[in-house]
């Protein structure tokens, strides 16, 4: 199968050869001109003595010669000596490829990179509108998505290697090693206690115990219990009664306590229970011992075999799962990323807000990047133009502006001869 650049090249081979073939066809018009001209001189030079006539024929064919050789000898000159005479300067492109590589990199750089232009045609593009417009066809993100639908394929495929499981387990596990267990606890408890959020969770606690406290099989457990404690007034009949006295006064007591701590913030209850969580997260991020501690539960973990082969057990799975889902036909990443795409350009069509901020952080970003990057651009051309042969680098100049030269030839002589014959009249008048 042709590859990509094989073809860019069958391409570019096939543009040459059809330049080659103009400016050669080009070329030919001038020639002609030329000796046209020659042989219309030379006949005229004859017969001007018999026809007097002739002589004005005469000169405008004398000075179209002159004009025709001389746009000859410019238009060559430019690219190689004429005749291969070493005339002085002529040849000027090849003797002069360095300082016009170092003059082309820094009018690009100067006219083309220049941030506002770029900004302003960024501008008059309005880039959020095109992406929108884009993904609003849906042919266009079918081929979207199957083409990262392919690449997602082909890095999978390359994940498979059993050498990249080996770097990633080893060095996730390098990772874990260094992490300090309590410290990265005490952080975190920190992190969920910030502006009282812990006390959330402990109002909903409180809340769940009320409602525990109150219901009836709580209070018959509590005057089991109870009256277990007190047997010894069985024998008189009062352990029942008095051991739902107790436990109806233990739990009244206890749910109003409770709902004094949900009422009040500053209840001491609250209070106490603030200290002892600042106090732990102190002890998890300073305390030597803790340390100790989560340093031995970490190794633990770490050591054993089992956390290895989780890990490559999760990893191959993964794979296999998101394998399987980009080859079938009915893909769920396919179809989300389609829908997403079209979603979100229909969303960004209809928002002009967003269409706006979209726009402006492209313009914003631009400017720096373009800074950053427009001298390492005019510089890295001049290199690529220092780095081509001589003769290359003529023939891909006259190939492309070749062909309009060969006109100016034609001008050169048609110019020429009529300057001829006016000065040829002129004199005449003169004389």
């Amino acid at each position: 199968m042709t590859s990509n650049n094989d073809l860019y090249q069958a391409i570019e081979s096939a543009e040459i050869a059809l330049k080659r073939q103009k400016l050669k066809q080009a070329k030919l018009l001038p020639l002609a001109l030329l000796l046209f001209f020659a042989v219309v001189f030379v006949i005229a030079t004859i017969y001007k003595s018999r026809y007097p006539s002739l002589a004005y024929l005469c000169a405008f064919a004398e000075a179209a010669m002159v004009g025709a050789l001389a746009d000859w000898f410019a238009v060559v000159a430019l690219f190689r000596r004429p005749l291969g005479l070493p005339i002085p300067h002529t040849a000027i492109v090849p003797r002069n490829k360095m300082r016009i590589a170092d003059s082309l990199g820094s009018f690009i750089q100067s006219n083309f990179l220049s941030p506002e232009r770029i900004v302003g045609k960024l501008r008059e593009f309005n880039p959020a509108l095109k992406i929108a417009a884009w993904l609003n066809q849906k042919e266009n993100v079918r081929h979207a998505a199957n083409l990262l639908v392919r690449m997602l394929s082909y890095s999978l495929n390359t994940l498979h290697d059993g050498r990249l499981l080996v770097f990633l387990k080893s060095n996730m596990l390098a990772e874990l090693q260094r992490i300090d267990i309590s410290k990265f606890s005490g952080h975190v408890l920190e992190s969920l206690t910030q502006n009282g959020r812990h006390h959330h969770v402990l109002n909903e606690v409180l809340h769940e115990l009320d409602k525990i406290l109150g219901r009836i099989e709580t209070q018959e457990t509590l005057a089991e219990v109870a009256a277990h404690e007190i047997s010894f007034l069985k024998y008189m009949a009062l352990d029942k009664v008095a051991s739902k006295y107790l436990s109806e006064k233990m739990l009244a007591a206890v749910q109003k306590e409770l709902r004094a701590m949900q009422e009040n913030p500053q209840h001491h209850l609250r209070l106490q229970f603030d200290g002892y969580i600042a106090q732990f997260i102190e002890r998890l991020k300073h305390d030597a011992e803790f340390k100790q501690r989560g340093d031995v539960i970490k190794n633990e973990l770490l050591s054993h075999p089992a956390l290895g082969e989780y890990i490559e057990t999760l990893w191959r799975q993964l794979l296999t799962w998101l394998h399987s889902d980009l080859h079938r036909v009915d893909s769920t990443i396919r179809a989300n990323i389609v829908t997403l795409a079209a979603t979100l350009g229909k969303k960004l069509q209809e928002n002009v807000e967003i269409q706006q901020w979209i726009n402006a952080q492209i313009e914003n970003a631009a400017p720096p990047v373009i800074e950053e990057y427009r001298e390492t651009i005019g510089i890295f051309i001049s290199d690529q133009v220092k780095t081509w042969d001589e003769q290359y680098m003529v023939e891909r100049i006259e190939l492309n502006i070749g062909t309009d030269l060969q006109f100016i030839r034609v001008s050169g002589t048609l110019v020429g001869g009529l300057v001829g014959l006016i000065i040829y009249v002129a004199a005449g008048y003169l004389v």
